[in-house]
């Protein structure tokens, strides 16, 4: 009965220092965040390679937590304007950061 207690003990101590692993904390993702910000990404990308106007080439996208930064260099004013309203509209994105510079 005493090893049944020990294995039990041990068992719930792998489950548990498992399950905080995959946790995520303020800088650092979970691993199911991490899947949605990727997937957010590609969302972003999409859109702004989608929308005619802007050069997606130049335009950089990162995610985290579902907060997307956009970098890289625009042509105009009114082309990273565009760039934030693309990238607010897509699904899952909290909010924008911009971090374009004009050329």
């Amino acid at each position: 009965m005493l090893q049944f207690k020990r294995v039990s003990a041990f068992l719930l101590a792998i489950v548990l220092t498992s399950a905080l692993g995959c946790a995520g904390t303020a800088k650092t993702e979970s691993t199911g965040e991490y899947g949605d910000d990727t997937l957010i990404t590609a969302k972003v990308k999409t859109a702004i390679f989608n929308e005619p106007t802007l050069k997606s080439a130049e335009i950089n996208v990162e995610t985290f937590k579902s907060i997307v930064q956009l970098s890289g260099f625009v042509s105009s004013q009114a082309n990273m304007s565009k760039a934030v309203d693309v990238a607010r509209g897509v699904s899952g994105v909290t909010s924008v950061k911009n971090d374009m510079r004009l050329k």
